[in-house]
Formats: structure tokens, C-alpha cells, sequence
């Protein structure tokens, strides 16, 4: 079948993460992502990972990991020569994408308004920390500086541990998806009327936005958001919970839940406990029926109980590890892995995260591995008409 954004060309500029994820977003919907980057050094997660040898060989862990199905294309966009292989390229393009500061882009003589003369159906994005407007515009941001300033270090941990900084590089990503949804927002318009569009994606502006409830129950409700640990602020007894054997999460919202759930674990009479009776008295005595809960969960294992409650329509589940959740028979069956063979430049397999959906008319996949960096380079000049002679002098003048 045809990919949703097969014949889609996406000129990825971009650096380490929030930007190259969001093209890779598109790659694996089936655009054709070209990664323009600089001569010898590449993106700069090339050489970041948990593997100093793959580091050295400018193929980092972190750079495979939302690179895959890409074509790279060393350019020295400073160099004369070098922007006009980028205008060339710009002309066969539908979009680009770029994660450089505000003005950047416009410095180099390649901003919005040059490229849109080249090329006007062009969409183009620019993702950077805090937008392209406002006093912040030219600060240097990287993602705990985003997660700082977003609230979302305040609120995570609890009263003993916050501000603390999630696990992984929330913002950057956060930012990364926002800016492929908006992408494809502008690519659906630009098929109709053959409009192009400039996108302005702020890492801060999009991870305000998915803090939608706490955000709104400041706003509406006068509420400030406290750090509440793995407990959650909207019900009880909704938490992380020790058993007999592990750790358990469990999310028993509604009233029917949380009566399944006392049935469950031998103590119905929680359901009537007037501490306990109602979702708000429940929210208020929350220490007191994790209590209770933990006590009657002791008797079982994590794994025993999330099967129990799951028959019961109580949602429940184990606290896993990444290499546990990776071997999970459900991650498993949802083939969100793909594996790929002696990637040449890694010398060894790698297996890459695939999209988190599937479509019916043909699922997101990633078809080719990470490329070593400028792998595509002299081909792709070949198809932009540049002869082998002018390759050559590309090379020599070290534009490419």
C-alpha cells in the first residue's frame, strides 16, 4: 500500500533531537527525508550514546534512534556554493525543517522569505526552544531548561524530591511531534491550494500545552499544582502500590472500579467506610486507603494481581523497566520494533522504535537504517544536475 506521505519530500536541517525526531516522524509515514548536515561532524548525536565506540564512528546511539530511512547530504551552508546545492534542493522539496536559533537561517541568506522565492508551496518549520518571538527568542535552550521553565520539574517528584527532571528528554520530544503534527496540518492545505506555510514550534509554548489539566485547574480553578509523587490528583486510590512482589499501578477512578478493587483484595467494606465511600472523601483520605489497599494487595504478586484486576475492568498494571517493556509479549504483538542487519557504519544489529500507531491503508515503518554521514551525499547532487566534474569541484572547495 501506499504510505500516507509517499512522494513527500522533507529537507531535515536539524540537530540531537527535537527536530530530527519530528523528521523522522514523517520518514517513517513515508516522506522522503534528506538530512542536510555539516561536512565531517554531522549532527552533533552522532557522537552521543551509551556507546563510546559507536560514538567514535559518528553513528551514537542516540542519533540511530530517530534517524532511520533518512539520506544524508553533507553541506557547508556557509559557503556560497554550499547554498546554492540547498536552493537546488529546496526546489524539489515540500518541506524543510530546521532547529537553529531565531535568525540563523535569515543570517546565512537562506531564511523563509529567500526560500519561499524558490520554492513558494514550501513548508517550513523552525523548532527552537522558546519561538520565534518574545524577550526569551534568542536564549539558548536545551531540554531541562525547557522543563524548568515549563512547570513540569515542579510538579514531578513529591513534596520531599520536586522539582524534579522527568527521565527522559520530555520537552525535546514533546516539541518534535508538535512541530511533525503541524507539518502534516500544513502539507494537507498545501495539496489543496498549494500554499506554503512557515511554522513557528516553541518546545516551551508545546509542553505548556500538554500540562492541559494543570494548567486549567490553575486557570479556571485557582488551583496551583502541588508535586504529588506517583499519586494522582484526580483520584483515589490511583497510585503506585506495593504488593506481596513488585510494584503496581493502579487507577481505580470510577466507583465501580474501586469497589471491584475492595472486592478483589478481600476488603468490601472499604466501599461503605464513609472515609472512604465517595470519589471526593476518598481524594481526601487518600494516605489512609493506600494503606488499607497495600494491605490487602500483600498477599500476591504485582504480576498475579494485574491479571486479577484486569478480568475485573480495574485498570492495574506492573512498574516495568525499559528492557522488561521491551520484551513484553503486548510490545511484542504491536511489532513497534524494527530490526535491521550489520548496519553498515555500526557493524552489528539495531533494532529502531517504529511510529505509536498503525493505519489500516499501510503502517509507519522505517525502511532503510540511520545513514553514515554524508551516505547519499554525491547521488543526491547527481539527481539535483550537478556533473561529475561539479561534484568533484564541490569536494575540492569543501562545500560538501
Amino acid at each position: 500500500m501506499t504510505a500516507a506521505l509517499s512522494g513527500v519530500r522533507v529537507l531535515d536541517l536539524t540537530n540531537v533531537l527535537a527536530g530530527p525526531f519530528c523528521a523522522y516522524q514523517l520518514g517513517l509515514l513515508g516522506a522522503d527525508v534528506v538530512k542536510v548536515e555539516v561536512p565531517e561532524s554531522g549532527d552533533l548525536a552522532r557522537q552521543l550514546g551509551a556507546d563510546a565506540e559507536l560514538n567514535k564512528k559518528k553513528m551514537g546511539a542516540s542519533f540511530l534512534a530517530q534517524n532511520g530511512g533518512k539520506k544524508s547530504l553533507t553541506l557547508n551552508l556557509k559557503s556560497d556554493a554550499g547554498k546554492e546545492v540547498l536552493l537546488r534542493l529546496v526546489r524539489t522539496a515540500d518541506v524543510l525543517v530546521e532547529n537553529f536559533r531565531p535568525g540563523v537561517m535569515d543570517r546565512l541568506g537562506l531564511g523563509y522569505e529567500i526560500l519561499k522565492k524558490a520554492n513558494p508551496k514550501l513548508v517550513y518549520c523552525a523548532i527552537s526552544g522558546f519561538g520565534q518571538g518574545g524577550p526569551m527568542r534568542h536564549a539558548p535552550a536545551y531540554d531541562q531548561i525547557v522543563q524548568g521553565m515549563s512547570g513540569v520539574m515542579s510538579i514531578t517528584g513529591d513534596h520531599e524530591s520536586a522539582p524534579l527532571r522527568v527521565g527522559y528528554p520530555v520537552a525535546d520530544t514533546i516539541g518534535g511531534i508538535t512541530a511533525a503534527f503541524a507539518v502534516a496540518a500544513a502539507l494537507v492545505r498545501q495539496s489543496r491550494s498549494g500554499e506554503g506555510e512557515f511554522i513557528d514550534v516553541s518546545m516551551l509554548d508545546s509542553t505548556i500545552v500538554t500540562m492541559g489539566w494543570i494548567v486549567s485547574n490553575y486557570l479556571i480553578a485557582g488551583k496551583e499544582p502541588v508535586p504529588m509523587g506517583n499519586e494522582n490528583f484526580t483520584a483515589a486510590p490511583s497510585g503506585t502500590f506495593r504488593t506481596g512482589e513488585g510494584l503496581l499501578n493502579i487507577a481505580a477512578n470510577k466507583q465501580e472500579q474501586f469497589v471491584a478493587l475492595a472486592e478483589a483484595i478481600g476488603r468490601p467494606e472499604l466501599a461503605t467506610d464513609e472515609r472512604f465511600a465517595e470519589r471526593e472523601t476518598r481524594k481526601r483520605n487518600r494516605k489512609a486507603l493506600k494503606v488499607e489497599v497495600e494491605a490487602g494487595l500483600a498477599g500476591k504478586s504485582a504480576a498475579e494481581w494485574e491479571s486479577i484486576l484486569a478480568k475485573l475492568g480495574v485498570p492495574a498494571g506492573r512498574v516495568l523497566s525499559v528492557p522488561q517493556v521491551l520484551g513484553h509479549p503486548q510490545i511484542q504483538s504491536r511489532d513497534l520494533l524494527a530490526h535491521f542487519e550489520q548496519v553498515p557504519g555500526v557493524g552489528r544489529d539495531i533494532s529502531l522504535v517504529r511510529a505509536g500507531f498503525k493505519m489500516a491503508g499501510g503502517n509507519p515503518d522505517v525502511a532503510t537504517p540511520p545513514p553514515q554521514l554524508g551516505e547519499h551525499t554525491d547521488s543526491l547532487l547527481v539527481e539535483l544536475g550537478y556533473s561529475a566534474a561539479e561534484i568533484a569541484q564541490l569536494h575540492d572547495a569543501k562545500a560538501v
